[in-house]
């Protein structure tokens, strides 16, 4: 955990719970003036207000690298007061999200000149955030008593991998990582050892109507699908692709809210 660019390892899910809940009672305290830190960055707008707080400084990271770590974070904003990260998991698997909360609500614009730039080899989503998404989040993870970075918690790695091996296929895959250039066609060479037309590939937009980086593939039966997850975490130009089992109604679920 970060706290005004001091990082503390070694913290359990409780520890840091407790640490998370006096930034929620402090939470004022980060409505001060900006240090004048030297941003490498092209300054935002500045922000007026006028009868009302200043917002929560906090941004949501996506498509995050599966052994991404608080450092790898930090890096990444490199010249940001970074006061905590919040790795996202659901079921005990690192969904590929986190929270980052800023030293000032003006680093949020800052922050958001990140958005759809390197880690790696993956390109990182940054969106604009609240104070209660995060307050779920660490709720979420209290709760699971599972905090922290994936890289510090080698066994839910392996649970993960565990979890897709076990997983009932319905012949539908959902990838995750894509490049936002890659076309019907690609995905198509990407699974060149199996029979697939374009109508079976689904590619999710985003609410601007862009492609998301995931896209969803039917198979023609169950035994092919788990026979592709062979593909899982192989690369499709410069990105490498995530592939988890998935079913008709998540899949019809994120086209339709693409729409």
């Amino acid at each position: 955990m970060f706290l005004r660019g001091k990082y503390t390892d070694g913290a359990d899910g409780r520890e840091m719970g407790a640490k998370r809940q006096r930034i929620i009672d402090q939470g004022h305290s980060f409505y001060g003036n900006s240090p004048g830190s030297s941003f490498m960055y092209t300054a935002p707008p500045p922000y007026s207000y006028v009868s009302e707080p200043p917002p929560f400084p906090v941004v949501r990271l996506r498509g995050l690298p599966f052994d991404c770590a608080e450092a790898d974070v930090a890096e990444f904003f490199h010249g940001l007061d970074i006061v905590d990260v919040l790795f996202v998991h659901k079921n005990g698997k690192f969904t590929g999200e986190a929270f980052c909360v800023l030293g000032y609500p003006l680093q949020v614009g800052f922050a958001l000149q990140k958005n759809r730039q390197n880690m790696g080899r993956r390109y990182v989503e940054v969106f604009r955030s609240k104070r209660q998404e995060y307050y779920k989040a660490i709720a979420n993870e209290v709760g699971d008593a599972r905090g922290g970075s994936p890289r510090r918690n080698a066994p839910r790695a392996k649970s993960s991998d565990e979890a897709k091996e076990s997983a009932e296929h319905t012949g539908i895959l959902r990838l995750r990582g894509l490049p936002f250039s890659a076309g019907k066609d690609d995905i198509v060479e990407f699974f060149k050892d199996f029979v697939l037309s374009e109508d079976a590939i689904h590619i999710v937009l985003n609410s601007e109507g862009r492609p998301s980086g995931e896209a969803f593939v039917e198979f023609a039966n169950a035994e092919d699908s788990k026979a592709a997850m062979a593909k899982d975490r192989m690369t499709l130009g410069s990105r490498y692709i995530e592939l988890f089992p998935s079913y008709p109604e998540e899949m019809d679920d994120a086209v339709s809210r693409g729409r």
